[in-house]
Protein backbone atom coordinates (compact mmCIF):
# COMPACT_ATOMS: atom_id res chain seq x y z
CA UNK A 1 0.00 0.00 0.00
CA UNK A 2 1.34 3.68 -0.52
CA UNK A 3 0.04 6.79 0.65
CA UNK A 4 -0.48 9.79 -2.15
CA UNK A 5 -0.28 13.39 -0.61
CA UNK A 6 -1.39 16.10 -2.43
CA UNK A 7 -0.89 19.55 -1.43
CA UNK A 8 -2.92 22.01 -3.73
CA UNK A 9 -4.90 25.33 -3.92
CA UNK A 10 -8.10 25.69 -1.54
CA UNK A 11 -9.95 26.88 -4.53
CA UNK A 12 -9.76 23.64 -6.37
CA UNK A 13 -11.14 21.42 -3.53
CA UNK A 14 -14.39 20.61 -4.79
CA UNK A 15 -13.56 19.81 -8.57
CA UNK A 16 -10.96 17.74 -7.19
CA UNK A 17 -13.20 16.25 -4.98
CA UNK A 18 -15.57 15.52 -7.79
CA UNK A 19 -12.70 14.04 -9.54
CA UNK A 20 -11.33 11.62 -6.91
CA UNK A 21 -15.10 10.41 -6.36
CA UNK A 22 -15.39 9.58 -10.40
CA UNK A 23 -11.45 7.16 -10.13
CA UNK A 24 -12.30 3.76 -9.54
CA UNK A 25 -8.89 3.27 -7.19
CA UNK A 26 -9.84 6.19 -4.91
CA UNK A 27 -12.06 4.28 -2.18
CA UNK A 28 -11.93 6.72 0.12
CA UNK A 29 -9.74 10.36 0.66
CA UNK A 30 -9.27 13.12 3.20
CA UNK A 31 -9.38 16.79 3.13
CA UNK A 32 -7.05 18.75 5.69
CA UNK A 33 -7.57 22.62 5.53
CA UNK A 34 -3.67 23.60 5.99
CA UNK A 35 -1.69 27.01 5.17
CA UNK A 36 1.32 27.18 2.99
CA UNK A 37 3.72 29.54 3.93
CA UNK A 38 7.15 30.46 2.30
CA UNK A 39 8.28 33.13 -0.24
CA UNK A 40 5.40 34.38 -2.21
CA UNK A 41 5.47 35.27 -6.02
CA UNK A 42 3.41 38.45 -6.39
CA UNK A 43 3.15 37.23 -10.15
CA UNK A 44 1.20 33.75 -9.03
CA UNK A 45 -2.56 34.28 -10.61
CA UNK A 46 -3.22 31.84 -7.84
CA UNK A 47 -1.95 34.29 -4.73
CA UNK A 48 -5.16 36.67 -4.12
CA UNK A 49 -5.12 40.49 -2.62
CA UNK A 50 -5.33 38.75 0.79
CA UNK A 51 -2.95 36.22 0.21
CA UNK A 52 -0.65 38.80 -0.08
CA UNK A 53 -1.58 40.88 2.48
CA UNK A 54 -1.49 37.78 5.52
CA UNK A 55 1.66 36.24 3.79
CA UNK A 56 0.08 33.13 3.55
CA UNK A 57 -2.17 30.89 1.50
CA UNK A 58 -5.07 28.58 2.74
CA UNK A 59 -4.18 25.09 0.96
CA UNK A 60 -5.98 21.46 1.51
CA UNK A 61 -3.54 18.62 2.03
CA UNK A 62 -5.19 15.60 0.23
CA UNK A 63 -4.28 11.84 1.76
CA UNK A 64 -5.25 9.00 -0.06
CA UNK A 65 -4.28 5.65 0.67
CA UNK A 66 -4.11 3.30 -2.33
CA UNK A 67 -2.75 0.05 -3.83
CA UNK A 68 0.89 0.68 -5.02
CA UNK A 69 -0.05 -0.73 -8.93
CA UNK A 70 -2.66 2.54 -8.76
CA UNK A 71 -0.11 5.18 -7.99
CA UNK A 72 0.85 5.96 -11.19
CA UNK A 73 -2.65 5.98 -12.88
CA UNK A 74 -4.27 8.32 -10.42
CA UNK A 75 -1.37 10.68 -10.87
CA UNK A 76 -1.95 10.55 -14.46
CA UNK A 77 -5.75 11.29 -14.26
CA UNK A 78 -5.46 14.05 -12.00
CA UNK A 79 -3.13 15.34 -14.65
CA UNK A 80 -5.59 14.88 -17.26
CA UNK A 81 -8.30 16.09 -15.08
CA UNK A 82 -8.36 19.67 -15.68
CA UNK A 83 -10.31 20.73 -12.05
CA UNK A 84 -7.36 23.64 -11.92
CA UNK A 85 -4.51 21.91 -10.21
CA UNK A 86 -1.81 22.05 -12.76
CA UNK A 87 1.24 23.76 -12.00
CA UNK A 88 -0.22 24.35 -8.33
CA UNK A 89 0.03 21.17 -6.77
CA UNK A 90 2.41 19.46 -4.82
CA UNK A 91 2.82 15.63 -3.86
CA UNK A 92 4.79 12.75 -2.50
CA UNK A 93 4.21 9.13 -2.40
CA UNK A 94 4.95 7.49 1.05
CA UNK A 95 5.12 3.25 2.11
CA UNK A 96 2.00 2.24 4.17
CA UNK A 97 3.28 -0.10 6.73
CA UNK A 98 0.03 -1.10 8.50
CA UNK A 99 -3.82 0.05 8.33
CA UNK A 100 -6.82 -1.08 9.34
CA UNK A 101 -9.62 0.36 11.15
CA UNK A 102 -10.29 0.06 15.14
Amino acid sequence: MKKLTLIVHADVEQALADVLRGMDQVTGFTFTRVEGHGAQDSRDPALSARDLVVGYTPHVRVDIVLEEQDVDGVLAALERSHCGMTGRCLYWVTKVERHGRL
